[in-house]
């Protein structure tokens, strides 16, 4: 049976898709930089220019030299970075436990954990802050990280891929003595390496741009992450357009830079865990 290769209409349409919905995608991140590179006054103008018509960095050094945004890149960090760590080792032992280990009750706790599905985290808020006031966690990173921890999406993924684990491996190393925990540290975590760092890179992604909770928690200035801090780039004349542009850009760019490294492990994560080979 022969394939019928795609023609050479069906492949210019698709690239001239890609370059629309390319150029959709980054005009407001163009618009974001041209604004930033501007003077506060061209901001508020009668007139649309894309482009400034007095080009200037000192939106940038304003916000940079102001103090607070290496404080909240600072922050913003440090809550991404371990709700990362902290999250992928609760889902990887969760999600081996849900899948290698048989115990009462396993499945009534699957269902449960899965149920965290549908229910939106805005229901969640009330009892969340409740529980952190009373473990003296408000404004603290401790309260920000804990919420966070527990990834249902991750759990799942993980759990899929080590039920796809030919059970040889297990019992092989099971006859030789090795405990669970060796089992999952020298057999499942290497095979899904890939879907480590996807999800690794998808929760660290989520916990930067995280602005609900860390409102809800946070309560002093010192303490606020990239999100909540981009809301305070305002002073008695208002809301400095420049400055603001200027402060997303540079509390975006940790994320966007940390995509484009591990694009290619994001890339083949996501394929292992939908089943597909690239």
């Amino acid at each position: 049976m022969m394939v019928r290769k795609p023609s050479l209409a069906w492949g210019l349409a698709a690239m001239a898709a890609s370059a629309i919905l390319a150029l959709l995608w980054s005009a407001p991140l163009l618009w974001a930089l041209s604004t930033a590179l501007r003077p506060e006054h061209e901001t508020v103008a009668a007139s649309l220019h894309w482009l400034p018509q007095t080009w200037t960095g000192a939106a940038f050094a304003k916000v940079i030299s102001s103090g607070s945004l290496p404080r909240w890149l600072f922050n913003s960090a440090l809550v991404a970075l371990l709700a990362t760590v902290l999250t992928m080792a609760v889902s990887v032992c969760a999600a081996y436990a849900f899948s290698q280990l048989r115990f009462r009750g396993r499945r009534l706790l699957f269902a449960m954990a899965m149920l965290a599905f549908m229910l939106p985290f805005e229901a969640l808020i009330v009892p969340l802050f409740r529980m952190m006031n009373q473990l003296r966690l408000v404004d603290t990173y401790a309260g920000i990280i804990l919420p966070q921890l527990v990834s249902p999406m991750a759990i799942y993924v993980f759990k899929q891929f080590f039920d796809a684990v030919p059970p040889d491996f297990r019992d092989a190393a099971a006859i030789d003595g090795a405990s669970h925990w060796q089992v999952l540290r020298h057999i499942y975590l290497p095979v899904s390496a890939n879907i480590v760092w996807a999800m690794s890179i998808v929760t660290f992604i989520g916990a930067w741009n995280n602005f609900l909770w860390p409102f809800i928690i946070i309560t002093s200035s010192e303490m606020m992450t990239i999100p909540l801090g981009l809301t305070q780039t305002q002073d008695a004349f208002g809301v400095r357009y420049a400055q603001a542009m200027a402060a997303a850009l540079l509390g975006g760019m940790p994320v966007a830079l940390a995509y484009i490294v591990f694009q290619r492990r994001v890339s083949a994560g996501m394929l292992a865990a939908t089943g597909l080979k690239g």
